[in-house]
Formats: structure tokens, C-alpha cells, sequence
């Protein structure tokens, strides 16, 4: 079996955000390297999919890359305060849409680049949402709208839809809609 080992690591640089790492790690030849890895919190992520098979999506502009595009609600799960990574989800999508949404259910979780960071996305989706009002963080995106799953395949061929975690789940939920298992 070829495993990696990780031997021990020491903190380079260290913010509320995040944690770069410096590990000793030994390869399966018995050869040594430093990697570099960067530790995160976990990220949750929410939308709902209505009866017309929409998904509350925002669309925004990301200046790292400076790119715009459909994202599902996300935001950092409050471990230190006991958040499950289901509640961060319900209230990233309150606070980013205006919209609470019904009962979530976990579509799945990914790692959107395992070979440098340890993140993990935990999206979850709901058959329902209530609108509540104008979105209290709405400096997080242009604009807010119900998208129908039916476009997603060709808004990600476009490069609408450009996050990866967007991405897997819009894939994913589009399939479900496809194969009836979305409908209330």
C-alpha cells in the first residue's frame, strides 16, 4: 500500500481563517519532503430546490480570481460556539439570501483541493424555503435568483458555475430533479 505519512508538522503562519503548516512527511519509498498544507475550518453550504425545480442560487463576484458566478449560500461553520455544520448552512442562507430554508437534508460533503488544504464542504439542500426579507448580508453577492436546475449542465459548460463545491452539488441536484427524487 502507498501511504504518505505525515511525521509531524509545525505552524508557519496562523489566522482565524486559517493555518499554514509545514510537514515533515515520508513518502512510501522511505524518501522525505516538506509539504506545504494548509488547515481550515469546515464550510457549509445551502439551497433550496422549489416545485418548478429551481435553485436559490447568488450571483457573485469573486476578486481572487476575479470571476463572477452562480454560488450556493456558504460560509464557515462556528466550531468554537458548538454550530453544527446544519445549522451554519440554514443560517448562511438566511443571512445571504433572505430566504430561511425548510427542513436541510445533506446532499454531500467535499474536499475541494485535499492534495493542499484539509477543508471540508458539507452541502445541504431543502425542498422549501420562506422568504424572510432582504438578505442582511447582502454585500456577499449582486444578486439573488431561483435558477432551474433543468440549465445548470450548460451554465457550467459556460463557466457560470465555476465553484467546485457549486458545482458537485448543482451537478448532483440536477441529476436528483432528472431522476424525480427532488419533487416535495
Amino acid at each position: 500500500m502507498s501511504v504518505w505519512k505525515n511525521l509531524g508538522e509545525k505552524t508557519v503562519y496562523q489566522n482565524p481563517w486559517l493555518t499554514l503548516n509545514l510537514a515533515d512527511v515520508e513518502l512510501p519509498d522511505g524518501r522525505h519532503l516538506d509539504h506545504y498544507l494548509i488547515r481550515q475550518r469546515p464550510v457549509a453550504l445551502a439551497t433550496a430546490v422549489n416545485e418548478q425545480g429551481e435553485a436559490l442560487l447568488l450571483w457573485r463576484h469573486r476578486f481572487i480570481t476575479d470571476s463572477w458566478g452562480w454560488e450556493l449560500a456558504a460560509g464557515v461553520v462556528e466550531v468554537e460556539k458548538g454550530e453544527s455544520a446544519e445549522a451554519a448552512a440554514a443560517r448562511e442562507m438566511l443571512e445571504e439570501t433572505g430566504w430561511r430554508p425548510g427542513p436541510l437534508k445533506h446532499l454531500l460533503t467535499v474536499e475541494p483541493s485535499n492534495g493542499l488544504s484539509d477543508a471540508r464542504h458539507h452541502v445541504y439542500w431543502a425542498q422549501s424555503a420562506e422568504y424572510v426579507g432582504h438578505p442582511e448580508d447582502d454585500f456577499e453577492s449582486e444578486r439573488r435568483e431561483w435558477v432551474p436546475l433543468a440549465s445548470v449542465p450548460s451554465l457550467v459548460e459556460r463557466g457560470e458555475i465555476r465553484s467546485a463545491n457549486s458545482v458537485a452539488a448543482l451537478l448532483l441536484l440536477h441529476h436528483m430533479h432528472a431522476a424525480g427524487t427532488t419533487a416535495p
